[in-house]
């Protein structure tokens, strides 16, 4: 620590704290990630370590930066490039920030820049969201919080947990507890970001995994097997009912979202029932969207945040670098079976659920099983 100027806290969550900091060799502002060790048999937390590593491996202009790391007095400690605020506060901001469609466009463009850098190196990021892109001080557009990342495409790859992501940016097979999935988890979570920021407030807000399905289903119709194959076939599709909707059409979305034609064909390919259809980070970015007028603001004429990390840390929890933590709606406790998220669901939904088979109303235990990740 002797190298850094400690400044003022900029977030804290359950492994760590986050402050600001100089750089007293070069006068350099960063974010340091300050991580509690535990006892010495623990040794370090799973999640700096993935951390650690997908960010090293990762070098790209809208992936924040990891400049250092060192232990000190049984703390190990993350510097990263300092970043001023991140996408939710661009979007909650209406009162003082005009986003124009050109704003947008660059935000997303960024945004899937990243991706495309993440899934090259068979990175999942498994946490998109606005919280979790990050803003620099010249309008630098960043992805952040690794510590959900997992490596994916292995012919050996073990089943991942469905517990990731915040609950509404996570994509339907998640919600049905599906455990073997890829990169196009991101897409869709990346979807939903395009459709907050097109709306400046979150889209499919659910308070359950299956007032989220729900949620999905009443905004882009009920998935049948033609357009969803093998739908019914994942571990809790066929123990309940949705009730059939027509999903809706392009002048219908368009009036929703005040856009051009071509964000909403985009919009419907990032939220592709079937993940092996849904677009994928590269193919979205030479998709007609980015070539058609209006080209996406320069970086740094893209609107600057009102209030910046730190000031409003009580608040919304900024860090500056991006905490890798559990959430609420996501975390890291998946387990085999039905998940304990979409049991919860069914306590407290508040429209009817029957078994297929029976026609009775859906019950069912938890089962035990292997822990995934």
């Amino acid at each position: 620590m002797e190298n850094y100027e400690k400044g003022p806290t900029l977030g804290e969550g359950t492994f760590g704290r986050v402050f600001r900091a100089k750089d007293k060799r070069t006068g350099r502002l960063v974010a340091i990630k300050k991580i509690r060790m535990g006892k010495a048999k623990e040794g370090v937390n799973v999640t700096a370590i993935r951390e650690i590593k997908f960010l090293k491996e990762l070098q790209h202009k809208n992936v924040i930066e990891l400049i250092d790391v060192f232990p000190h007095k049984r703390n190990l400690y993350l510097v990263y490039e300092y970043m001023t605020s991140d996408l939710e506060a661009i979007i909650k901001d209406k009162a003082n920030i005009r986003l124009k469609s050109a704003d947008i466009k660059a935000y997303m463009q960024a945004i899937l820049e990243g991706l495309a850098a993440c899934h090259r190196y068979w990175i999942m990021h498994r946490d998109v969201k606005p919280n979790n892109i990050l803003l620099g001080p010249e309008g630098q557009v960043k992805l952040a919080d690794f510590g959900a990342g997992r490596v994916f495409g292995s012919p050996n790859d073990r089943k991942f947990t469905t517990q990731v992501f915040a609950r509404w940016y996570r994509a339907p097979e998640l919600l049905f507890d599906s455990q073997v999935y890829s990169s196009a988890v991101d897409m869709w979570a990346a979807g939903c970001v395009f459709a907050e920021l097109m709306l400046r407030r979150p889209w499919l807000p659910g308070n359950n995994d299956l007032e989220q399905l729900s949620l999905i289903f009443d905004a882009l119709g009920t998935p049948t097997e033609e357009q969803w194959p093998g739908m019914k076939s994942l571990p809790t599709a066929s123990q309940v009912i949705f009730k059939p909707i027509a999903a809706p059409t392009s002048v219908s979305l368009r009036q929703l979202f005040r856009c051009d034609a071509d964000a909403i064909d985009l919009l419907q390919q990032f939220l592709c029932f079937d993940p092996s259809r849904r677009i994928t980070a590269e193919q979205a970015l030479k998709h007609e969207y980015f070539r058609n007028s209006p080209k996406p603001t320069s970086f740094g004429d893209l609107p600057k945040p009102t209030v910046p990390f730190g000031e409003q840390a009580g608040e919304r929890g900024g860090d500056g670098a991006g905490m890798a933590d559990t959430d609420p709606n996501g975390g890291e406790n998946g387990k085999g079976g039905v998940t304990e998220s979409f049991l919860e669901g069914i306590r407290r939904s508040s429209f009817p659920l029957f078994h297929t088979k029976t026609n009775k109303v859906f019950t069912t235990k938890l089962r035990a099983g292997a822990p995934r990740c």
